[in-house]
Protein backbone atom coordinates (compact mmCIF):
# COMPACT_ATOMS: atom_id res chain seq x y z
CA UNK A 1 0.00 0.00 0.00
CA UNK A 2 0.92 3.74 -0.80
CA UNK A 3 2.76 5.69 1.69
CA UNK A 4 0.38 8.17 1.64
CA UNK A 5 -2.69 5.38 2.34
CA UNK A 6 -1.00 4.19 4.83
CA UNK A 7 -0.69 7.52 6.81
CA UNK A 8 -4.22 7.79 6.13
CA UNK A 9 -5.61 4.74 7.46
CA UNK A 10 -3.58 5.31 10.33
CA UNK A 11 -5.31 8.39 11.12
CA UNK A 12 -8.63 6.72 10.63
CA UNK A 13 -7.83 3.95 13.01
CA UNK A 14 -6.50 6.76 15.63
CA UNK A 15 -10.04 9.06 15.09
CA UNK A 16 -11.45 5.71 15.65
CA UNK A 17 -9.99 5.25 18.66
CA UNK A 18 -10.26 8.48 20.05
CA UNK A 19 -14.00 7.94 19.28
CA UNK A 20 -14.04 4.74 21.50
CA UNK A 21 -15.32 3.21 18.35
CA UNK A 22 -12.12 0.34 18.85
CA UNK A 23 -9.42 -0.50 21.41
CA UNK A 24 -6.18 0.89 20.80
CA UNK A 25 -4.01 -2.29 20.09
CA UNK A 26 -5.59 -2.34 16.30
CA UNK A 27 -3.54 0.46 15.84
CA UNK A 28 -0.73 -2.07 15.80
CA UNK A 29 -2.47 -4.12 12.92
CA UNK A 30 -0.53 -6.27 11.02
CA UNK A 31 -1.97 -4.38 8.16
CA UNK A 32 -3.88 -1.32 7.76
CA UNK A 33 -7.26 -2.49 7.61
CA UNK A 34 -7.83 -5.27 9.74
CA UNK A 35 -8.96 -3.00 12.43
CA UNK A 36 -11.35 -1.64 10.99
CA UNK A 37 -14.99 -3.57 10.40
CA UNK A 38 -16.70 -3.93 7.19
CA UNK A 39 -18.36 -0.53 7.35
CA UNK A 40 -15.74 1.12 8.00
CA UNK A 41 -13.25 -0.42 5.21
CA UNK A 42 -16.14 -0.17 2.71
CA UNK A 43 -16.35 3.65 3.53
CA UNK A 44 -12.77 4.34 2.49
CA UNK A 45 -13.23 2.58 -1.03
CA UNK A 46 -16.45 4.98 -1.22
CA UNK A 47 -13.93 8.26 -0.38
CA UNK A 48 -11.62 6.61 -2.79
CA UNK A 49 -9.16 6.43 -0.25
CA UNK A 50 -8.34 2.88 -0.88
CA UNK A 51 -8.76 0.09 -3.54
CA UNK A 52 -11.08 -2.66 -3.18
CA UNK A 53 -8.48 -4.44 -3.95
CA UNK A 54 -6.32 -3.25 -1.76
CA UNK A 55 -8.97 -4.76 0.74
CA UNK A 56 -9.11 -8.35 -1.07
CA UNK A 57 -5.02 -8.79 -1.36
CA UNK A 58 -5.03 -7.86 2.53
CA UNK A 59 -7.95 -10.67 3.68
CA UNK A 60 -6.48 -12.90 1.42
CA UNK A 61 -3.18 -12.53 3.44
CA UNK A 62 -5.01 -12.81 6.36
CA UNK A 63 -6.65 -16.46 5.43
CA UNK A 64 -3.26 -17.53 3.96
CA UNK A 65 -2.01 -16.80 7.30
CA UNK A 66 -4.40 -18.30 10.30
CA UNK A 67 -6.78 -20.85 8.06
CA UNK A 68 -3.37 -23.75 8.29
CA UNK A 69 -3.87 -23.43 12.21
CA UNK A 70 -7.56 -23.16 12.03
CA UNK A 71 -9.40 -24.58 9.10
CA UNK A 72 -12.15 -22.29 8.06
CA UNK A 73 -11.75 -21.71 5.02
CA UNK A 74 -12.48 -24.97 2.80
CA UNK A 75 -12.71 -22.82 -0.65
CA UNK A 76 -11.20 -20.75 -2.63
CA UNK A 77 -11.93 -17.65 -5.00
CA UNK A 78 -8.96 -15.46 -4.92
CA UNK A 79 -7.81 -15.17 -8.66
CA UNK A 80 -11.67 -14.39 -9.05
CA UNK A 81 -11.67 -12.12 -6.47
CA UNK A 82 -9.20 -9.99 -7.39
CA UNK A 83 -10.78 -9.65 -11.07
CA UNK A 84 -13.69 -8.64 -9.57
CA UNK A 85 -11.93 -6.19 -7.40
CA UNK A 86 -11.10 -4.10 -10.80
CA UNK A 87 -13.99 -3.81 -12.13
CA UNK A 88 -16.91 -1.55 -11.16
CA UNK A 89 -18.53 -2.69 -8.41
CA UNK A 90 -22.44 -1.97 -7.52
CA UNK A 91 -22.60 0.98 -5.18
CA UNK A 92 -23.76 0.36 -1.63
CA UNK A 93 -22.51 0.77 2.15
CA UNK A 94 -20.61 -2.08 1.62
CA UNK A 95 -19.23 -2.22 -1.94
CA UNK A 96 -15.98 -3.77 -2.34
CA UNK A 97 -15.49 -5.43 0.70
CA UNK A 98 -14.57 -8.98 0.92
CA UNK A 99 -16.69 -11.78 1.83
CA UNK A 100 -16.95 -15.87 3.16
CA UNK A 101 -19.95 -17.67 2.28
CA UNK A 102 -20.75 -20.87 4.13
CA UNK A 103 -20.59 -24.13 1.72
CA UNK A 104 -24.56 -24.81 2.53
CA UNK A 105 -25.01 -22.45 -0.28
CA UNK A 106 -24.22 -22.47 -3.91
CA UNK A 107 -21.90 -20.32 -5.98
CA UNK A 108 -22.68 -20.59 -9.73
CA UNK A 109 -19.94 -22.31 -10.99
CA UNK A 110 -17.78 -23.50 -7.84
CA UNK A 111 -18.03 -26.88 -5.93
CA UNK A 112 -20.69 -26.84 -2.93
CA UNK A 113 -19.99 -29.86 -0.97
CA UNK A 114 -22.31 -29.07 2.04
CA UNK A 115 -19.34 -30.58 3.97
CA UNK A 116 -20.58 -34.00 2.88
CA UNK A 117 -18.79 -36.85 0.39
CA UNK A 118 -21.77 -37.36 -1.16
CA UNK A 119 -21.58 -33.91 -2.72
CA UNK A 120 -17.76 -33.42 -3.06
CA UNK A 121 -18.17 -32.72 -6.91
CA UNK A 122 -21.51 -31.09 -6.56
CA UNK A 123 -21.10 -27.65 -8.69
CA UNK A 124 -23.50 -24.49 -8.17
CA UNK A 125 -25.56 -23.59 -10.92
CA UNK A 126 -26.64 -20.22 -9.54
CA UNK A 127 -25.93 -18.24 -6.55
CA UNK A 128 -28.33 -18.60 -3.45
CA UNK A 129 -30.18 -16.05 -2.25
CA UNK A 130 -28.08 -14.30 0.47
CA UNK A 131 -24.95 -14.83 -2.08
CA UNK A 132 -26.53 -13.03 -4.96
CA UNK A 133 -27.77 -10.01 -2.21
CA UNK A 134 -23.84 -10.04 -1.31
CA UNK A 135 -22.74 -9.53 -4.55
CA UNK A 136 -25.65 -7.38 -5.52
CA UNK A 137 -24.73 -5.22 -3.00
CA UNK A 138 -20.95 -5.22 -4.20
CA UNK A 139 -19.35 -7.66 -1.74
CA UNK A 140 -16.51 -10.01 -3.10
CA UNK A 141 -16.89 -13.34 -2.39
CA UNK A 142 -13.16 -15.45 -1.66
CA UNK A 143 -14.49 -18.11 -1.12
CA UNK A 144 -16.54 -20.71 1.26
CA UNK A 145 -16.44 -21.95 5.00
CA UNK A 146 -16.30 -25.42 6.86
CA UNK A 147 -19.56 -26.71 7.50
CA UNK A 148 -20.59 -29.90 9.17
CA UNK A 149 -22.41 -32.30 6.99
CA UNK A 150 -25.52 -30.42 5.70
CA UNK A 151 -25.18 -28.42 9.01
CA UNK A 152 -26.84 -31.08 11.02
CA UNK A 153 -23.81 -30.91 13.74
CA UNK A 154 -23.46 -28.18 16.62
CA UNK A 155 -19.58 -29.16 16.02
CA UNK A 156 -18.03 -28.22 12.50
CA UNK A 157 -16.04 -32.07 12.37
CA UNK A 158 -16.73 -32.78 8.30
CA UNK A 159 -15.14 -35.71 7.46
CA UNK A 160 -14.97 -34.85 4.02
CA UNK A 161 -13.88 -30.90 5.33
CA UNK A 162 -12.03 -31.88 8.05
CA UNK A 163 -12.20 -30.75 11.80
CA UNK A 164 -12.27 -26.33 11.98
CA UNK A 165 -10.41 -25.30 15.01
CA UNK A 166 -11.55 -22.93 17.43
CA UNK A 167 -9.42 -19.97 17.20
CA UNK A 168 -9.30 -19.04 21.18
CA UNK A 169 -7.95 -22.80 21.44
CA UNK A 170 -7.36 -24.90 18.36
CA UNK A 171 -7.92 -28.34 20.59
CA UNK A 172 -11.65 -26.71 20.87
CA UNK A 173 -15.14 -26.96 18.53
CA UNK A 174 -16.02 -23.99 16.71
CA UNK A 175 -19.62 -24.85 17.21
CA UNK A 176 -22.18 -25.41 14.20
CA UNK A 177 -22.94 -25.36 11.67
CA UNK A 178 -21.70 -22.03 10.73
CA UNK A 179 -18.27 -22.66 12.44
CA UNK A 180 -16.27 -21.95 9.85
CA UNK A 181 -17.85 -18.65 9.57
CA UNK A 182 -17.47 -17.57 13.44
CA UNK A 183 -13.62 -18.86 13.26
CA UNK A 184 -12.92 -17.00 10.42
CA UNK A 185 -14.00 -14.07 11.77
CA UNK A 186 -12.72 -14.69 15.35
CA UNK A 187 -9.58 -15.24 14.11
CA UNK A 188 -9.57 -11.91 12.59
CA UNK A 189 -9.35 -13.27 8.46
CA UNK A 190 -12.42 -11.01 7.96
CA UNK A 191 -14.88 -8.63 9.94
CA UNK A 192 -18.29 -10.42 8.85
CA UNK A 193 -18.87 -13.79 6.98
CA UNK A 194 -22.08 -15.07 5.91
CA UNK A 195 -23.52 -17.71 8.20
CA UNK A 196 -27.69 -19.68 8.57
CA UNK A 197 -29.51 -20.79 11.65
CA UNK A 198 -31.64 -23.79 11.53
CA UNK A 199 -31.54 -25.08 15.34
CA UNK A 200 -29.03 -22.40 16.66
CA UNK A 201 -26.07 -22.47 13.77
CA UNK A 202 -25.63 -18.92 13.73
CA UNK A 203 -25.91 -18.28 17.65
CA UNK A 204 -24.20 -21.71 18.60
CA UNK A 205 -20.73 -20.66 16.54
CA UNK A 206 -20.97 -16.88 17.60
CA UNK A 207 -21.10 -18.02 21.14
CA UNK A 208 -17.93 -20.55 21.30
CA UNK A 209 -15.94 -17.95 18.84
CA UNK A 210 -16.95 -14.88 20.95
CA UNK A 211 -18.83 -12.97 17.79
CA UNK A 212 -21.84 -11.18 16.99
CA UNK A 213 -24.49 -13.63 15.61
CA UNK A 214 -28.08 -12.67 15.09
CA UNK A 215 -30.86 -15.04 13.84
CA UNK A 216 -33.39 -13.03 12.33
CA UNK A 217 -37.33 -14.25 12.13
CA UNK A 218 -38.61 -16.63 10.00
CA UNK A 219 -39.49 -14.81 6.75
CA UNK A 220 -37.41 -12.19 6.84
CA UNK A 221 -35.16 -12.70 4.47
CA UNK A 222 -37.82 -14.50 2.13
CA UNK A 223 -36.00 -17.14 0.91
CA UNK A 224 -38.77 -19.16 -1.61
CA UNK A 225 -39.82 -22.72 -1.79
CA UNK A 226 -36.18 -24.29 -2.62
CA UNK A 227 -34.66 -22.99 0.26
CA UNK A 228 -36.93 -24.14 3.19
CA UNK A 229 -36.61 -27.02 4.89
CA UNK A 230 -39.40 -29.02 6.53
CA UNK A 231 -40.88 -26.58 9.31
CA UNK A 232 -39.84 -23.83 7.80
CA UNK A 233 -37.12 -23.36 10.46
CA UNK A 234 -33.70 -22.14 8.73
CA UNK A 235 -32.70 -18.51 8.22
CA UNK A 236 -29.82 -16.74 7.12
CA UNK A 237 -28.02 -13.87 8.23
CA UNK A 238 -24.10 -13.66 9.17
CA UNK A 239 -21.17 -13.23 12.35
CA UNK A 240 -19.85 -10.45 13.13
CA UNK A 241 -16.98 -8.76 15.44
CA UNK A 242 -19.20 -5.89 15.36
CA UNK A 243 -22.57 -4.91 15.83
CA UNK A 244 -22.71 -2.45 12.94
CA UNK A 245 -21.53 -4.45 10.34
CA UNK A 246 -24.72 -7.38 11.25
CA UNK A 247 -26.89 -4.77 11.54
CA UNK A 248 -25.62 -3.36 7.83
CA UNK A 249 -25.45 -6.88 6.41
CA UNK A 250 -29.06 -7.70 7.89
CA UNK A 251 -30.59 -4.51 6.29
CA UNK A 252 -29.31 -5.17 2.47
CA UNK A 253 -30.55 -8.93 2.81
CA UNK A 254 -34.04 -8.38 4.38
CA UNK A 255 -36.86 -8.74 1.98
CA UNK A 256 -38.40 -5.13 1.09
CA UNK A 257 -40.94 -6.50 -1.35
CA UNK A 258 -43.97 -4.83 -1.24
CA UNK A 259 -44.88 -8.29 -0.06
CA UNK A 260 -42.57 -8.44 2.71
CA UNK A 261 -43.63 -10.38 5.73
CA UNK A 262 -42.65 -7.32 8.20
CA UNK A 263 -42.22 -3.97 7.79
CA UNK A 264 -38.21 -3.37 6.97
CA UNK A 265 -36.34 -2.67 9.92
CA UNK A 266 -33.50 -0.94 8.06
CA UNK A 267 -30.04 -0.06 9.41
CA UNK A 268 -30.28 0.06 12.89
CA UNK A 269 -27.25 2.52 13.76
CA UNK A 270 -26.92 2.71 17.74
CA UNK A 271 -28.55 2.26 21.16
CA UNK A 272 -32.16 3.01 21.72
CA UNK A 273 -33.33 5.52 24.81
CA UNK A 274 -36.36 2.88 25.55
CA UNK A 275 -35.63 0.76 28.49
CA UNK A 276 -36.76 -2.79 28.45
CA UNK A 277 -38.53 -4.87 29.80
CA UNK A 278 -36.52 -8.17 30.11
CA UNK A 279 -37.76 -11.91 30.78
CA UNK A 280 -34.77 -13.83 32.50
CA UNK A 281 -34.12 -17.87 33.08
CA UNK A 282 -31.03 -19.88 33.14
CA UNK A 283 -33.10 -23.24 33.27
CA UNK A 284 -33.60 -25.06 29.69
CA UNK A 285 -37.15 -26.63 28.16
CA UNK A 286 -35.53 -29.80 29.46
CA UNK A 287 -35.36 -28.41 33.24
CA UNK A 288 -31.86 -28.39 33.89
CA UNK A 289 -29.51 -26.06 35.08
CA UNK A 290 -26.30 -24.71 32.07
CA UNK A 291 -22.53 -25.02 33.44
CA UNK A 292 -22.04 -23.50 36.81
CA UNK A 293 -18.95 -20.68 34.48
CA UNK A 294 -22.15 -20.33 31.58
CA UNK A 295 -24.99 -19.42 34.45
CA UNK A 296 -22.51 -16.95 35.95
CA UNK A 297 -22.16 -15.61 32.51
CA UNK A 298 -25.73 -15.12 32.30
CA UNK A 299 -26.22 -14.01 35.72
CA UNK A 300 -23.68 -11.26 35.04
CA UNK A 301 -25.45 -10.56 32.00
CA UNK A 302 -28.54 -9.61 33.51
CA UNK A 303 -26.88 -7.96 36.03
CA UNK A 304 -25.35 -5.60 33.22
CA UNK A 305 -28.56 -4.91 32.08
CA UNK A 306 -30.19 -3.75 34.95
CA UNK A 307 -27.80 -1.51 35.51
CA UNK A 308 -28.28 -0.31 32.15
CA UNK A 309 -31.84 0.80 33.13
CA UNK A 310 -33.57 -2.14 32.09
CA UNK A 311 -36.36 -4.61 33.83
CA UNK A 312 -35.09 -8.20 34.77
CA UNK A 313 -38.03 -10.16 35.45
CA UNK A 314 -37.11 -13.73 36.33
CA UNK A 315 -39.18 -16.31 34.05
CA UNK A 316 -39.95 -20.31 33.36
CA UNK A 317 -39.33 -21.48 30.41
CA UNK A 318 -42.54 -21.73 28.10
CA UNK A 319 -41.86 -24.69 26.74
CA UNK A 320 -40.59 -27.86 27.88
CA UNK A 321 -38.71 -30.64 27.54
CA UNK A 322 -38.79 -34.55 25.96
CA UNK A 323 -42.20 -33.49 23.86
CA UNK A 324 -39.88 -30.22 22.41
CA UNK A 325 -37.14 -32.81 21.71
CA UNK A 326 -39.06 -35.27 19.87
CA UNK A 327 -40.80 -33.50 17.81
CA UNK A 328 -37.68 -31.33 16.45
CA UNK A 329 -35.30 -34.55 16.79
CA UNK A 330 -38.16 -35.76 14.11
CA UNK A 331 -38.16 -32.77 11.85
CA UNK A 332 -34.52 -32.38 11.85
CA UNK A 333 -33.67 -35.95 10.38
CA UNK A 334 -36.29 -35.82 8.31
CA UNK A 335 -33.89 -34.25 5.87
CA UNK A 336 -31.01 -37.27 6.14
CA UNK A 337 -33.85 -40.13 5.72
CA UNK A 338 -34.28 -38.26 2.40
CA UNK A 339 -30.66 -38.12 1.41
CA UNK A 340 -29.94 -41.85 2.51
CA UNK A 341 -32.82 -42.15 -0.33
CA UNK A 342 -30.94 -40.05 -2.56
CA UNK A 343 -27.76 -42.04 -2.05
CA UNK A 344 -29.45 -45.14 -2.55
CA UNK A 345 -31.51 -43.80 -6.17
CA UNK A 346 -27.81 -42.89 -7.09
CA UNK A 347 -26.52 -46.39 -6.22
CA UNK A 348 -24.20 -45.64 -3.52
CA UNK A 349 -24.07 -47.20 -0.12
CA UNK A 350 -25.45 -44.45 1.95
CA UNK A 351 -22.71 -45.52 4.85
CA UNK A 352 -19.52 -45.21 2.19
CA UNK A 353 -21.07 -41.45 1.42
CA UNK A 354 -23.14 -40.07 4.67
CA UNK A 355 -21.51 -39.66 7.98
CA UNK A 356 -22.50 -41.83 10.60
CA UNK A 357 -24.86 -38.94 12.75
CA UNK A 358 -26.63 -38.87 9.75
CA UNK A 359 -27.03 -42.30 8.69
CA UNK A 360 -28.42 -42.43 12.27
CA UNK A 361 -30.73 -39.56 12.33
CA UNK A 362 -32.28 -41.49 9.12
CA UNK A 363 -32.46 -44.77 10.99
CA UNK A 364 -33.92 -42.87 14.17
CA UNK A 365 -36.65 -41.23 11.24
CA UNK A 366 -37.73 -44.85 9.79
CA UNK A 367 -38.80 -45.83 13.12
CA UNK A 368 -41.14 -43.26 13.76
CA UNK A 369 -44.74 -43.64 13.32
CA UNK A 370 -45.60 -42.86 9.76
CA UNK A 371 -47.78 -39.80 11.49
CA UNK A 372 -44.51 -38.49 13.06
CA UNK A 373 -43.72 -35.70 10.77
CA UNK A 374 -47.17 -34.30 10.40
CA UNK A 375 -47.23 -34.45 14.15
CA UNK A 376 -44.22 -32.79 14.93
CA UNK A 377 -45.22 -29.92 12.61
CA UNK A 378 -48.36 -29.54 13.86
CA UNK A 379 -46.68 -29.22 17.65
CA UNK A 380 -44.01 -26.51 16.20
CA UNK A 381 -47.62 -24.25 15.49
CA UNK A 382 -48.13 -24.92 19.34
CA UNK A 383 -45.17 -24.31 20.42
CA UNK A 384 -45.04 -21.08 18.02
CA UNK A 385 -48.79 -19.69 19.36
CA UNK A 386 -47.26 -20.61 23.08
CA UNK A 387 -44.44 -18.35 22.21
CA UNK A 388 -45.98 -15.80 21.01
CA UNK A 389 -48.04 -14.78 23.64
CA UNK A 390 -45.37 -15.40 26.16
CA UNK A 391 -42.97 -12.74 24.09
CA UNK A 392 -46.11 -10.53 24.17
CA UNK A 393 -45.64 -9.96 27.65
CA UNK A 394 -41.56 -8.81 27.70
CA UNK A 395 -39.61 -7.00 25.35
CA UNK A 396 -36.88 -9.55 25.38
CA UNK A 397 -35.68 -12.74 27.04
CA UNK A 398 -32.71 -13.34 27.90
CA UNK A 399 -30.91 -16.81 28.43
CA UNK A 400 -27.84 -18.68 27.73
CA UNK A 401 -26.74 -20.30 24.28
CA UNK A 402 -25.53 -23.22 25.13
CA UNK A 403 -25.45 -25.41 28.32
CA UNK A 404 -21.79 -24.53 28.19
CA UNK A 405 -18.36 -23.38 27.44
CA UNK A 406 -17.03 -25.60 23.34
CA UNK A 407 -16.52 -29.34 24.09
CA UNK A 408 -12.90 -30.50 22.61
CA UNK A 409 -12.92 -31.91 19.17
CA UNK A 410 -14.19 -35.39 19.17
CA UNK A 411 -16.44 -34.97 21.85
CA UNK A 412 -19.29 -34.50 19.25
CA UNK A 413 -17.94 -35.68 15.61
CA UNK A 414 -20.19 -37.43 13.52
CA UNK A 415 -18.40 -40.75 14.53
CA UNK A 416 -19.16 -40.70 17.49
CA UNK A 417 -22.11 -43.65 18.43
CA UNK A 418 -25.25 -42.15 17.61
CA UNK A 419 -26.99 -42.88 20.80
CA UNK A 420 -24.08 -40.98 23.22
CA UNK A 421 -23.74 -38.17 20.47
CA UNK A 422 -27.82 -37.74 20.73
CA UNK A 423 -27.46 -36.96 24.26
CA UNK A 424 -24.61 -34.98 24.22
CA UNK A 425 -26.25 -33.09 21.41
CA UNK A 426 -29.41 -32.99 23.07
CA UNK A 427 -28.17 -31.70 26.12
CA UNK A 428 -25.55 -29.42 24.92
CA UNK A 429 -28.00 -27.49 22.70
CA UNK A 430 -30.84 -26.94 24.49
CA UNK A 431 -31.64 -23.05 24.42
CA UNK A 432 -31.27 -22.17 21.01
CA UNK A 433 -33.80 -24.35 18.97
CA UNK A 434 -37.15 -22.87 20.50
CA UNK A 435 -36.46 -19.54 18.27
CA UNK A 436 -36.30 -21.78 14.90
CA UNK A 437 -39.20 -23.04 15.69
CA UNK A 438 -41.23 -20.20 16.59
CA UNK A 439 -39.78 -18.19 14.29
CA UNK A 440 -38.99 -15.20 16.92
CA UNK A 441 -35.22 -13.35 16.40
CA UNK A 442 -32.60 -14.23 18.74
CA UNK A 443 -29.03 -13.04 18.85
CA UNK A 444 -25.79 -14.28 20.85
CA UNK A 445 -23.74 -11.67 22.31
CA UNK A 446 -20.25 -12.45 23.38
CA UNK A 447 -20.44 -11.02 26.82
CA UNK A 448 -18.79 -13.63 28.88
CA UNK A 449 -15.90 -15.73 29.40
CA UNK A 450 -15.32 -19.56 31.23
CA UNK A 451 -12.35 -20.30 33.22
CA UNK A 452 -10.98 -21.73 30.64
CA UNK A 453 -10.52 -18.96 28.78
CA UNK A 454 -13.43 -19.93 26.17
CA UNK A 455 -16.67 -16.98 25.24
CA UNK A 456 -19.67 -17.92 26.63
CA UNK A 457 -22.54 -16.10 24.44
CA UNK A 458 -25.57 -14.28 25.70
CA UNK A 459 -28.63 -15.23 23.69
CA UNK A 460 -31.28 -12.86 23.73
CA UNK A 461 -34.48 -12.96 21.86
CA UNK A 462 -38.06 -10.44 20.71
CA UNK A 463 -40.93 -11.08 19.03
CA UNK A 464 -41.40 -11.64 15.44
CA UNK A 465 -40.12 -8.90 13.54
CA UNK A 466 -38.51 -7.07 16.28
CA UNK A 467 -34.78 -7.50 15.44
CA UNK A 468 -34.50 -3.98 15.20
CA UNK A 469 -35.04 -3.73 19.64
CA UNK A 470 -32.12 -6.65 19.16
CA UNK A 471 -29.76 -4.57 17.35
CA UNK A 472 -30.15 -1.72 19.51
CA UNK A 473 -29.65 -3.57 22.67
CA UNK A 474 -26.88 -4.97 21.09
CA UNK A 475 -25.40 -1.68 20.44
CA UNK A 476 -25.72 -1.13 23.98
CA UNK A 477 -24.25 -4.10 25.57
CA UNK A 478 -20.91 -3.46 22.75
CA UNK A 479 -20.62 -0.42 24.69
CA UNK A 480 -20.97 -0.94 27.98
CA UNK A 481 -18.93 -4.25 28.00
CA UNK A 482 -16.99 -4.17 24.34
CA UNK A 483 -15.25 -7.28 23.19
CA UNK A 484 -13.60 -5.79 20.65
CA UNK A 485 -10.34 -5.65 21.92
CA UNK A 486 -10.10 -8.81 23.14
CA UNK A 487 -8.22 -11.19 20.88
CA UNK A 488 -8.44 -14.91 19.74
CA UNK A 489 -4.43 -17.23 20.69
CA UNK A 490 -4.98 -17.40 16.53
CA UNK A 491 -5.43 -13.75 15.42
CA UNK A 492 -4.22 -12.25 12.27
CA UNK A 493 -5.57 -8.77 12.68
Amino acid sequence: MPIKRRAFVGSVLATAVTAGLMKSRFAFAKDAFSGIDAVGQAALVRDKKITSLELVDAAIARIESANPKINAVVAEYFDKARKQAKTALPAGPLSGMPYLIKDLNDINGEIATSGSRLMAKHIGTENSLLAQKAIDAGMIVLGKTNTPEFGLMASTESMLLGACHNPWNPAYSTGGSSGGAAAAVASGMLPVAHASDGGGSIRIPASCCGVFGMKPSRGRMNFGEKEKMPGDIAVENCVSRSVRDSAMVFSLSEDTSAHAQFKPTGFVRGPAKQRLKIAFSTLSYNGKQPHDDVKASIEATAKLCKGLGHEIIEVKNPVSGQEFVDAFLTVWASVPAQLVQLAISLKLKPEEVLEPWTVGLAAFFAKQPKDALAKSLAYFKKVETAMDAFMAQYDAWLTPVLSSTPPRLGEQAPTVPFDTLYERITSYVAYTPIHNVAGTPAMSVPLGWGKNGLPIGSQFAAAKGNEGLLYALAYELELANGWAGKHAAVWVG
